[in-house]
C-alpha cells in the first residue's frame, strides 16, 4: 500500500474510532454489534487495514452507511459538451 493509501485508511480508522466513543460504545460493544471480530476492530483502529466488507459492517451499525452511498459515484456534467462526449464514448459495463 502506498503512503497516501495509508494515510487515507489510518484517517478512516481514527474517524470511525471518534464515532464509536462519541456512541459511548467499547470495542467490545461495535464488535458485538457489527459482527466484526474484535481483533479486526482493534487492528483497524491501530493501523488502518480492514476488509471493505467488515468496514461496511461498521459503519451501518453506526448509522453512517448515507456517507458510504457517496462514494465512487460518477461526477456530475459541468457543461453540455462533457455530455456529449460521454454519449460518443464506448463505456465499458456502463449502467444507464
Amino acid at each position: 500500500m502506498d503512503q497516501a493509501s495509508e494515510d487515507i485508511s489510518f484517517a478512516l480508522a481514527q474517524r470511525l474510532r471518534r464515532r464509536r466513543l462519541a456512541r459511548n460504545l467499547t470495542l467490545e460493544g461495535l464488535a458485538r454489534r457489527s459482527g466484526v471480530p474484535m481483533g479486526t476492530l482493534k487492528k483497524f483502529e491501530r493501523t488502518g487495514q480492514i476488509s471493505l466488507v467488515s468496514f461496511i459492517r461498521l459503519a451501518v451499525t453506526l448509522q453512517d452507511e448515507a456517507a458510504l452511498e457517496k462514494l465512487l459515484l460518477d461526477q456530475p456534467f459541468e457543461t453540455m459538451d462533457q455530455v456529449l462526449d460521454y454519449r460518443k464514448t464506448p463505456q465499458r459495463g456502463r449502467i444507464t
